[in-house]
């Protein structure tokens, strides 16, 4: 079973985790699975728009590790250090019914993410054969692509608003894409939230300009605005939602 890895990114506040959770719920809903879903966001939310409680994140180990490290806790008798890390990220791994979830989260202290990092990227590589989608919600910064901890990239989306400012922030990002030399299968721009679903043609200039390819266009919908405004998962908005139709049609096009 061949591995099929999506990366979502686009700057905060553009919908990007909203469609992420879209994503995966398309997903599950066509039984392509078994799905890993990474949120590799430090500001984790994609929990929320797919509906999961999670009790614990990397971000969570890593400071209750830290933490233990200051107490003078010791490591448990005839264990490394890497190993029970590793022994507590098995914690952090959920399993619901359509996918299983891991979310990095952030630490409360000063340290870094370098190690829980590592580990990351090592658990990753042993999971990878046990699914056939992985999707992954990014920082704009794409750090975590960056350092590898994806083995591959074959659909890269980049989510922006429909302003210009917008389509300026992902090109940069896909210019960022271009120096790692990352070199996904396939990508391209979805614009979300544009008034009545239609592209204007100052936009659509803009993505031109930057020698973009216009995946799509997702159209302002109040249902899942309303979701956003009560906490509930807008992932698990009806078939009918004018959102999904859209991405989902996107989505066949990548042929996902």
């Amino acid at each position: 079973m061949a591995l099929h890895t999506i990366a979502v990114a686009g700057k905060g506040g553009v919908g990007k985790t909203t469609t992420c959770g879209m994503i995966v719920e398309y997903l599950s809903s066509q039984k392509k699975g078994p799905i890993l879903v990474v949120d590799a966001d430090a500001n984790s939310n994609l929990n929320e728009v797919l509906g999961v409680d999670v009790e614990t994140s990397l971000g969570d180990i890593r400071e209750e590790m830290a933490q233990a490290e200051l107490k003078g806790n010791v490591i448990p008798t005839g264990m490394t250090k890497a190993e029970y890390a590793e022994f507590k990220f098995n914690s952090a791994l959920i399993e619901e019914d359509d996918f299983d979830m891991l979310v990095m989260g952030r630490t409360q202290g000063k340290g870094c993410y370098c190690y829980v990092n590592g580990v990351l990227k090592t658990q990753i590589d042993k999971y990878a054969k046990n699914y056939r989608y992985m999707v992954m919600d990014n920082e704009a910064g794409l750090e975590h692509v960056a350092r590898g901890t994806l083995p591959h990239v074959d659909t890269m989306l980049l989510i922006s608003d429909c302003s210009r400012r917008g389509v300026q922030a992902v090109a940069r990002i896909a210019e960022m894409i271009g120096d790692l030399e990352l070199k996904p299968g396939q990508m391209g721009v979805i614009i979300n939230r544009a008034p009545g679903g239609v592209l204007d043609d100052g936009v659509k200039e803009e993505i031109d300009k930057h020698g973009l390819t216009l995946l799509g266009v997702l159209p302002q919908d109040e249902a899942v605005y309303r979701c956003d405004c009560a906490g509930q998962p807008s992932a698990k908005l009806p078939e009918s939602n004018p959102v999904k139709q859209a991405l989902h049609g996107i989505l066949k096009s990548l042929k996902l």
